[in-house]
């Protein structure tokens, strides 16, 4: 009797589930009765009786089976971009509730990862990737300042790259000022005020100096002014005196010393936009950091060898350090750029509160690394300090081979 109920109950229910998605999926009527057109299928709609990947017959929103969403894309084009974002970055919520952990509170991201309790958070290779892909873009916008202008009285020395321009040579002015209309109009206009106000100055060089009958305006442009490269003590020549290393095919040795043939070239584009330069490293230096990271995560592995954690569990800490790095680094940049463009003249309160915030998150962000360590791998003091230092000391040597790679690497692809 009793299965007999429990199967009339289950017949009941199932009746009713199928009734109501044939009502889900049955298109309504409009107002004079005929059934509107749809562009795709009633059974493709949202409220499937079956999921449309795998067609798993569907118990809630998600195929239990595949993973599936029932839903499909046929929507309003800004409701489509919303949850394209949230799937890809889940800004929303979840970065909301990652990012106060990730600022403040050392370590829980990683612990709280390798313990399963992972949803509510944005995934660390995710965030890895959103943090960094900010910094550098914002780094890249402002990237700048490689010329810079001076007017020392003193001539500088030999090898500096000085340009002098003398003030009472009308003709050399002139020639000038046709050379500052190719730059970009702003840095023309303060270079050719600066000209002008040079030479109208009645103070003359000091007494002594080589310049004492001229007055030079000058434009540093960083050139070294070596006469070439020595090999052996002789100058370097292709095919002379090439620059060769032992043991190395010989592909790479003529390789290397077309580079060095082509390098005056460059040299002379980076003089004329040094630009260059900097839009290359930017575009090099976010590959080179992230080949760096499985690197880091090497490291931890080594000094924490007894700890009993696998590599990927290192390299999570990893991810979520830099992270924590590149939002700070974020943060300073915004911070200061902000200063500069309301407070040139760093004498407001505003440049005296961004100097207070840079010493703290500069101060922090030691304090943040120790701490995550300490947090992770839950050793003494003692070992978690002197971990922290070998481990410091060894990271900055690797980012600085990283940025010399990045720099060589772009002038090379110029």
């Amino acid at each position: 009797m009793d299965e007999e109920r429990g199967y009339a109950r289950a017949g009941g229910k199932q009746g009713m589930t199928d009734q109501k998605n044939q009502e889900m999926n049955t298109p309504s009527p409009s107002d004079n009765g005929q059934v509107k057109s749809l562009t795709i299928p009633p059974g493709r709609l949202k409220g499937s009786p079956r999921c449309l990947n795998c067609e798993t017959d569907l118990i809630g929103p998600f195929c239990y089976y595949c993973g599936q969403p029932d839903k499909n894309f046929m929507r309003f084009f800004p409701v489509l971009m919303r949850e394209l974002m949230e799937d890809f970055f889940d800004l929303d919520s979840r970065l909301m509730r990652t990012l106060k952990p990730l600022l403040f509170r050392p370590g829980k991201l990683t612990r709280d990862y390798l313990q399963g309790r992972r949803f509510r958070y944005t995934p660390p290779l995710r965030l890895y990737i959103f943090s960094s892909m900010l910094f550098f873009i914002l780094a890249a916008m402002l990237a700048g300042g490689a010329i810079t202008i001076n007017s020392d009285d003193e001539k500088p020395d030999k090898g500096t790259g000085i340009i002098h321009i003398g003030t009472e040579n009308e003709e050399d002015l002139e020639k000038a000022r046709e050379a500052l209309n190719k730059l970009e109009p702003g840095l023309a206009d303060q270079l050719d005020e600066f000209i002008e106000e040079t030479g109208e100055s009645e103070d003359p060089s000091p007494a002594g100096s080589p310049d004492e009958e001229e007055y030079s305006a000058s434009i540093d442009l960083g050139i070294d002014d070596e006469e070439g490269f020595m090999i052996a003590g002789k100058p370097w020549d292709k095919e002379t005196n090439p620059f060769i290393i032992p043991l190395m095919p010989d592909f790479i040795n003529n390789w290397i010393n077309d580079e060095i043939e082509e390098s005056p070239q460059k040299g002379k584009e980076i003089e004329a936009n040094p630009n260059l330069i900097v839009d290359k490293i930017m575009d090099v230096l976010p590959a080179a950091t992230f080949i760096l990271l499985p690197i880091v995560a090497l490291l931890f592995k080594f000094w924490y060898l007894f700890a009993g954690k696998y590599y990927v569990e290192h390299l999570i800490l990893a991810l979520h350090n830099h992270s924590f790095l590149f939002v700070i680094f974020l943060l300073l940049m915004l911070a200061n750029s902000l200063a500069g463009w309301l407070d040139p003249l760093e004498e407001g309160t505003l440049s005296t509160a961004v100097h207070w915030f840079n010493i703290a998150l500069w101060t922090w962000t030691p304090i943040y690394l120790l701490l995550s360590l300490k947090r992770v791998y839950l050793q003494s003091w003692g070992l978690t300090i002197g971990k922290f230092m070998v481990i410091g000391l060894s990271y900055l040597v690797l980012l600085g081979l990283t940025t010399s790679v990045a720099a060589a690497l772009s002038f090379v692809l110029l």
